[in-house]
């Protein structure tokens, strides 16, 4: 998301709308005429101009971030610090701010200061202006008022919209809500999504013996359906637990202020406060047991982050496996088949890439960089407060979103036309030599051994080694290493006689 150059109304920031003079507790500084925001932006603006093509706040902190406002305005009409004039106003601003309507007024970069009081201060400014604008001329500029206004600076962004606030309880609580927003609307439906389809795949394929393979070499037989089953146990392991965590991350700062005591804001404000929150986003958000500690350290979103870099680490490996399994295929194991979604090579005809999965592992290793980044900036909380809140925040939504498309976009071109090549399948099971691991209980392990290295060392077929040096009866040599026995052993396929 770049710095627009036009409004939404088509003005450009700096053409036909002129300037305006904006005055914080710096002086004044000019901001353009179009913009809802005041003079804190301009300065953020104008002071980090840091990746700004690529690290402006999305849709899910601002939408956080309207929500978080609103339900502080409805808190403060209760507990008596708005009056109900400027607490409406300041609710129907912020509702535009969730719906999306004034994102282009959100233009901030990530790498600002570790607060992110730049954030809240764009918040606060974009909510007051807008709100001003309810009550005096909508065709005045942006920004200005007349004495005849009397009350001309009606609402104020420090005094009326971050009212019984500070950014160090504000950004923390957006840091949660647009944290589990995501999870919810993203991640969990993806993932979910995948672990059905592995599932129906595994009971498809329940009975397909192959190969199994430990240190990349061949070893006892399993079936298809277990080897998938074990991709959706590890994937659903992993989302359980972020399910699990997930109640951490609803207990919210807000109501904590500068330093988690509660300054400047009543009693009761957090109460309210993240009752109306949780209304408006349909999540059991609660106030925080600790205040100081809810904006001094991060935990629960550093473990987020490694739950997600696990997550990525459990698609790698599913995506290795089928890689692995598919490769060839003429000269590989080719035990797979994936879709041929588009050509594999611009010099080789016909040649098909796993291209899904290359991608997938390519967003599996983003993910654990992120967490690197988070996991670092989770320990710098010095003090009452941790100053690394915002790329905490950011590269944690980024592998909540990069993780949901890369599952979505795998499942649905790659996951979902997966077929067992099973003529190669039965080609590799009947050359394995480790079937006859079954054997060992009977004639022991080192005349299995023997019974392997002299079939290998020959050419020969090991069950004619093993018939040779034993005195095991074929239709017991049979029953014994029956694929499918050795890859259930302990179901019931009858005895053995």
């Amino acid at each position: 998301m770049t710095q627009p150059d036009h409004d939404r109304s088509g003005h450009k920031q700096d053409g036909s709308a002129g300037k305006r003079t904006e005055t914080d507790s710096l002086g004044p500084i000019e901001v353009p005429g179009g913009r809802l925001w005041g003079a804190q932006t301009q300065r953020s603006l104008e002071n980090f101009d840091i990746g700004r093509h690529s690290y402006v706040w999305g849709r899910p902190v601002i939408e956080a971030i309207g929500a978080v406002k609103k339900a502080a305005a409805l808190a403060n009409l209760d507990c008596g610090v708005l009056d109900e004039d400027r607490a409406r106003r300041i609710v129907a601003a912020a509702e535009e701010v969730i719906a999306g309507d004034l994102d282009d007024e959100f233009p901030l970069v990530v790498f600002q200061t570790g607060s992110g009081t730049h954030t809240n201060m764009n918040a606060n400014e974009v909510i007051a202006i807008r709100a001003n604008h309810t009550r005096i001329d909508l065709d005045r500029p942006v920004g200005t008022a007349t004495d005849s206004d009397n009350d001309a600076l009606l609402i104020h962004p420090n005094d009326h919209v971050n009212a019984s606030q500070s950014s160090n309880d504000v950004f923390p609580t957006v840091m949660h809500v647009s944290l589990v927003v995501e999870l919810r609307r993203r991640l969990y439906p993806a993932v979910d999504a995948i672990v059905d389809t592995l599932a129906e795949l595994a009971s498809a394929h329940a009975d397909l013996v192959k190969v199994g393979r430990t240190h990349l070499q061949d070893a006892t037989p399993i079936t298809l359906g277990q080897e998938i089953d074990a991709w959706a146990s590890q994937i659903r392991a992993v989302l359980a637990a972020m399910r699990v965590l997930e109640p951490n991350l609803h207990k919210l700062a807000l109501g904590g202020t500068a330093t988690g005591t509660g300054l400047n804001a009543p009693k009761e404000f957090a109460h309210i406060a993240v009752a109306r929150l949780s209304e408006e986003v349909r999540v059991p958000f609660v106030v925080t047991d600790n205040h100081l500690a809810a904006t001094a350290a991060h935990d629960a979103v550093a473990n987020l982050s490694a739950l997600l870099r696990t997550l990525a680490g459990a698609l790698m490996k599913m995506g290795n496996d089928i890689r692995w399994l598919a490769s060839g295929p003429a000269a590989g194991l080719g035990e797979l088949t994936i879709p041929a979604n588009e050509p594999g090579s611009s010099i080789m005809p016909g040649k098909v890439n796993p291209s899904q999965i290359e991608a997938l592992t390519m967003v599996a290793a983003q993910v654990i960089g992120n967490d690197a980044t988070v996991a670092f900036a989770a320990t710098q909380g010095n003090f009452q407060l941790n100053t690394y809140k915002p790329v905490m925040l950011h590269n944690t939504l980024d592998s909540i979103q990069l993780l949901a498309d890369a599952t979505n976009s795998f499942h649905q071109h790659c996951l979902v036309g997966l077929e067992p090549n099973r003529s190669r399948i039965a080609e590799h099971l009947a050359a394995n030599p480790m079937t006859v691991t079954a054997l060992t209980p009977h004639i022991g392990y080192d005349l299995v051994a023997q019974t392997i290295k002299t079939a290998e060392a020959n050419g020969r077929p090991v069950r004619d080694i093993a018939l040779s040096m034993t005195d095991l009866k074929p239709h017991v040599y049979d029953r014994l290493v029956d694929p499918l026995r050795l890859a259930r052993p302990h179901h019931d396929l009858g005895t053995v006689h």
